[in-house]
């Protein structure tokens, strides 16, 4: 079968940009080896904010007689989290079907591997296309040490699919996802232990952000051991030693469950990139501006890029990908100003550049600072821990956004815009906000500056 386009992958860059190309009058061979939907639906994004919602919820009955309710008791039905999560994703998975419908679209289920610069063979049937899109994600990290693999360690698949509440669990890695279920699974009633190699938990984060949600999630009762190496995992029974070396000093913790979060890799390893001469390392695909690799034909999005691992990422990749395809090679999307966010307690959001990147770059920043204990609405909402930072060159052109404290992650989208547009601090700061909310904050912070 040839038909103009092959996407292999139908992940939230893989699908969305089949439907997109569709919509353009575009056929499209779309290949799914797992589920569609990619990690981010099924495995990701999706079920975790679930979680979230029922931590939240949680957070907020035990905080209930500061709003005057006495006498709340509650019972935590896990078996019912769990049924509303599959729910949740269920329903999503079935939308997703239905965009998948389109009569240009062909799903395909398996593995694909490249035969040819134009051609790839799935479950022995071949398919070739003009132009091909690689957007087959990432699969978790493990550190090679003894016992990364053992039965009680456990990826974030395998937390979104537990039956019982970890009474202890170690969390290894403090990047996004570690502290996310940290996050959750301390509010879930877990004793929780984060061990991160780096001096700081979130590394690539801005340094004051970070900080500070560390000594937060601290105050929550997570326990957060920074510079720590994990040295061996051994499992007796049901239970599970984890051994680390902490600045010189070997200890070990005794826990129920361990998550192993310590990152995630590129997913290359069945495509057979290497005989048709597509460039890639460890870290993922080579791409230039335009999504392609070195073979001009074939593009590579998302996480098996290398790159910023987010789902809305991958989407955009997947449109500048088809729109090079289809003969736009200025569409205008700001690929270089893409958010991401913590979705801990509290959570944390950044757009752009940090402090610390200013200055490896050599730019003259100026930053200005605001505090949520100082916003009507956080304090009406009993959040009044957080911090914002907006960051500007030295014309007052905006650069960046961090944030930590309630609603952080649907914040951090007005700077986006502003940056994109290039907008400047001095227009941020005569933009009127509605009072009391949260998103004052944003300007309080670019009126210090």
């Amino acid at each position: 079968m040839h038909t103009p386009l092959i996407i292999i992958g139908a992940g939230p860059g893989g699908y969305e940009t089949a439907v997109l190309a569709a919509q353009r009058g575009i056929e499209v061979v779309l290949i799914e080896a797992s589920a569609i939907g990619g990690t981010c639906l099924n495995e990701g994004c999706i079920p975790t904010k679930s979680f979230c919602k029922n931590a939240q919820v949680i957070n907020d009955l035990k905080e209930a007689e500061l709003y005057g309710i006495e006498g709340v008791s509650y019972n935590f039905n896990f078996a019912a989290v769990t049924e509303r999560k599959n729910s949740i994703v269920s329903q999503l998975k079935q939308g997703v079907a239905t965009l998948l419908s389109h009569k240009l679209i062909h799903l395909v289920e398996g593995k694909a591997q490249f035969v040819d610069a134009h051609t790839v063979e799935v479950n022995g049937e071949q398919y070739s296309a003009d132009n091909i899109i690689i957007a087959t994600g990432s699969v978790s990290k493990f550190l090679p040490i003894e016992g990364a693999h053992l039965p009680g360690v456990l990826t974030s698949k395998e937390m979104l699919e537990l039956t019982e509440i970890p009474r202890r669990l170690c969390v290894i890695g403090a990047g996004v996802i570690g502290l996310e279920f940290a996050s959750i699974f301390n509010s879930f009633g877990s004793e929780v232990t984060v061990v991160e190699f780096c001096k700081e938990i979130l590394p690539r984060f801005d340094t004051d952000i970070a900080k500070r949600l560390k000594q937060s999630l601290s105050k929550r009762g997570i326990e957060i051991l920074t510079q720590t190496g994990v040295t061996s995992i051994k499992q007796e029974g049901e239970e599970m030693h984890v051994s680390y070396n902490r600045k010189g000093k070997e200890e070990t913790i005794t826990v129920d469950r361990v998550l192993m979060a310590v990152g995630r890799r590129a997913n290359t390893d069945s495509l057979n990139l290497a005989d048709v001469g597509i460039e890639f390392t460890p870290a993922g695909i080579k791409v230039n501006a335009m999504m392609q690799t070195n073979v001009p034909h074939i593009y590579a999005i998302g996480d098996v890029t290398g790159g910023i691992m987010l789902a809305h990422a991958a989407t955009w990749h997947g449109i500048r990908a088809l729109n090079h395809i289809c003969g736009n090679e200025n569409d205008g999307i700001r690929l270089d100003v893409i958010p991401g966010a913590v979705f801990t307690v509290p959570e944390v959001a950044t757009v752009g550049l940090t402090e610390d990147e200013c200055k490896d770059k050599g730019i003259d920043y100026r930053c200005g600072k605001a505090f949520f204990r100082a916003n009507g609405k956080a304090l009406c909402m009993n959040e009044p821990d957080g911090l914002c930072k907006v960051i500007a060159d030295a014309d007052g052109k905006l650069l960046g956004c961090h944030l930590y404290g309630p609603h952080a992650a649907d914040l951090v989208q007005e700077v986006c815009a502003l940056i994109s547009t290039g907008a400047t601090v001095d227009q941020l700061k005569r933009i009127i906000h509605t009072h009391p909310t949260l998103g004052e904050v944003i300007q309080t912070a670019a009126h210090t500056m």
